[in-house]
């Protein structure tokens, strides 16, 4: 029995409800590359906006840390001098900070479906464990990890020589020209250099992105035994569904009761539909409709006919003809006539004492309908 599936195999996919408690356990789509790109790629499109603004601040920071008047000299105050170059950076770099950390979030959270997780900020002493450290590091994941980090440092690496190459001139001519015009230069190139890497971060990403959810959809691969488990648990156990039909079936058969202590009969077909007929040529010239049901309604009145000592017939495709045919406390149509006419005949022999053979049914095929109430020419 090798070749069989057993229950206890993980090969099925997921199901929505499996995804949605991994990921309240703080197991979500993560990837260190797409958030690191995005802070590359949004730090650099900050830096070509705000460039003005820190272009300013640096240059007034090198100013008041390069130059001194003899007051200054006299009373030389590092201190100051180094809280001034703070207030003078400090603004762009927070804002540069924030971006970039909005945008790591936001990537993250887009990354795995808009979820928060809590619980991935908690302290968990099993990080500390140097055992399983180890095996972190060792493991398969490990070992793709460090595939993957050596691949990077190496893309990444031919980038920066690449960038070094062709700005190369322009450094070794810096400290010729004035002030503004180096830290343009220089600016420029910290810009150009930023967008390479994030390109760079970019492509490690978009290979990084299938291989995570990949590998999360093979972490969180189920078996049989535990899809049959949670359907169980999301349909309810079988008793709990004996129990809930039961209720039904009371409920029905409280509303039904008035009808069926009028009824002659009732046709059946043989447990999902089921219809009670009388005749009293004081209340209608033809026979009238008092109750009908399907499913648990439907077994409502088996029980209360029953109870009753009411007859019950079955007779499928008149069930459904007359179910589908006539409202409750309505005669049935005139097509029908010979067909009830007869169960009528046999239901009184019954009650005569009699032992009749039961009659055989026609039906005109204009009222042969099947479960859903379409009409049907074949005969169940």
């Amino acid at each position: 029995m090798s070749g069989e599936q057993t229950a206890g195999e993980k090969t099925f996919a997921p199901t929505d409800k499996r995804k949605r408690e991994a990921a309240q356990n703080g197991d979500v789509l993560r990837s260190k590359e797409l958030a690191t790109a995005a802070a590359m790629l949004v730090a650099g499109a900050w830096l070509m906006w705000a460039g003005g603004w820190m272009l300013d601040s640096l240059s007034t920071a090198l100013r008041k840390g390069l130059s001194w008047n003899r007051a200054e000299l006299q009373q030389f105050d590092p201190g100051g001098a180094m809280m001034a170059l703070l207030i003078a950076l400090l603004p762009p770099v927070c804002v540069l900070g924030l971006v970039v950390m909005a945008s790591s979030i936001v990537s993250q959270l887009g990354f795995g479906t808009g979820v928060w997780v809590g619980k991935n900020l908690s302290f968990k002493g099993s990080r500390l464990n140097p055992i399983s450290g180890l095996k972190r590091m060792f493991g398969p994941n490990g070992l793709i990890e460090m595939a993957k980090g050596l691949a990077k440092v190496a893309l990444l690496m031919a980038i920066a020589w690449a960038w070094g190459q062709s700005h190369y001139r322009g450094f070794a001519s810096l400290g010729r020209g004035e002030l503004m015009q180096q830290l343009g230069f220089a600016w420029d190139a910290l810009i150009a250099l930023v967008f390479s890497l994030g390109a760079g971060l970019l492509v490690i990403a978009l290979v990084d992105v299938p291989v995570q959810m990949f590998r999360r959809n093979k972490r969180l691969m189920m078996s049989l035994q535990e899809i049959r488990d949670e359907s169980k648990e999301s349909d309810g156990s079988p008793e709990q569904k004996a129990a809930m039909r039961d209720r039904q079936r009371k409920l029905a058969a409280g509303a039904l009761a008035p009808a069926m202590r009028e009824a002659q009969f009732v046709i059946a077909n043989p447990t999902h539909f089921s219809v009670a007929l009388c005749y009293d040529p004081a209340k209608a010239h033809a026979p009238l409709l008092l109750a009908k049901g399907r499913d648990e309604k439907a077994l409502a009145m088996r029980d209360l006919a029953a109870e009753h000592g009411i007859p019950v017939l079955e007779y499928p495709l008149l069930a459904r003809a007359v179910y589908f045919t006539t409202q409750e406390r309505q005669v049935i149509r005139h097509e029908l006539y010979a067909a009830v006419a007869s169960l009528l005949a046999f239901v009184f022999s019954l009650k005569r004492g009699e032992t009749p053979r039961a009659p055989q049914i026609e039906l005109p095929v204009s009222l042969h309908f099947d479960a859903e109430g379409r009409p049907s020419a074949r005969h169940p």
